[in-house]
């Protein structure tokens, strides 16, 4: 790729527009400030398009042929309750990395998004309640003791609204990297009552944990995200514990939420810029890095 042309991202969700819902309109404000990245020259760093999937029932015209497309990155936004991906939707995806297209995949509690398992590796670091358990049979329990209509895995970081405390993993990862924090690393990302779980495939040697979250009811240390190097397998990758480190309501709740979110919300997102600093860094650092063009 040559370093004067934007890296070609795609942002998607796995439902239709339904407005009801997480759909893609309610990431406005990281799309806004991707598609703002500059580079030292005043250069464009990504192109940005924004998208929901076509209707379920079939594959998706884009994702479909994602593999022959001219996009570098796929941000994947699993939002579906397990039909949100065809056969041929995953089997392009998976061509798209090989050919080393940059690969972020997040979900959210429970089975939420349960359609990414076939993502190949990607997919596998992926846990769900009855899709992929996590092989650590202690943690299929209840985390998040409030919403009781959501089963595990439902790691309670804090409200929606609210920044939760992360810990980077020694070597830090591009994507964390703050050379203005004292550790050297991004320290905050936005909270959410119940968010899923990840980890690193073991057969796969790419991989590896570059972040844990705490709960704030039970203590618990839950994977925030899971990399994948570029390798034989393909290209870099970012498995992600939940949608809601992105959602315009976790970076300002003043834009609202559907109207199935009933927890409610913090305000300490709006009341400190450093923790919306910090989670826009991450953003950055990690389309820098799918693009492999190094962590800004």
């Amino acid at each position: 790729m040559s370093k004067h042309r934007p890296s070609r991202i795609l942002l998607q969700t796995t439902i239709s527009t339904v407005e009801d819902d997480w759909n893609i309109a309610r990431f406005s404000l990281l799309t806004d400030f991707l598609r703002v990245q500059r580079d030292p020259s005043g250069l464009p760093l990504f192109e940005v398009t924004a998208r929901d999937r076509d209707p379920a029932g079939a594959p998706d015209r884009v994702l479909s042929t994602l593999d022959e497309s001219d996009f570098d990155q796929l941000w994947l936004f699993a939002v579906d309750t397990g039909d949100g991906l065809t056969a041929d939707d995953c089997a392009a995806i998976g061509r798209f990395r090989r050919r080393g297209g940059g690969l972020f995949v997040t979900r959210d509690h429970m089975d939420l998004g349960c359609s990414i398992c076939s993502l190949g590796d990607i997919g596998a670091a992926h846990y769900f309640h009855t899709k992929n358990p996590d092989p650590d049979p202690s943690r299929h329990r209840i985390d998040d003791p409030f919403s009781s209509r959501i089963l595990w895995p439902n790691y309670h970081s804090g409200a929606n609204g609210d920044y939760q405390t992360i810990e980077a993993v020694e070597p830090i990862h591009p994507a964390l990297a703050d050379p203005t924090s004292p550790s050297g690393s991004i320290r905050r990302l936005p909270a959410h009552p119940h968010e899923g779980a990840v980890g690193a495939p073991p057969n796969d040697p790419s991989a590896r944990v570059i972040a844990f979250g705490h709960s704030r009811v039970t203590g618990a240390r839950f994977n925030i995200a899971v990399a994948f190097s570029s390798s034989e397998r393909g290209g870099p990758g970012l498995a992600q514990s939940t949608f809601h480190h992105f959602a315009d309501y976790n970076w300002d709740t003043r834009l609202g939420c559907p109207s199935f979110v009933d927890e409610p919300p913090g305000d300490a997102m709006a009341s400190n810029p450093a923790a919306l600093a910090d989670t826009q860094r991450y953003v950055r650092n990690a389309a820098l890095w799918l693009s492999m063009r190094g962590n800004g």
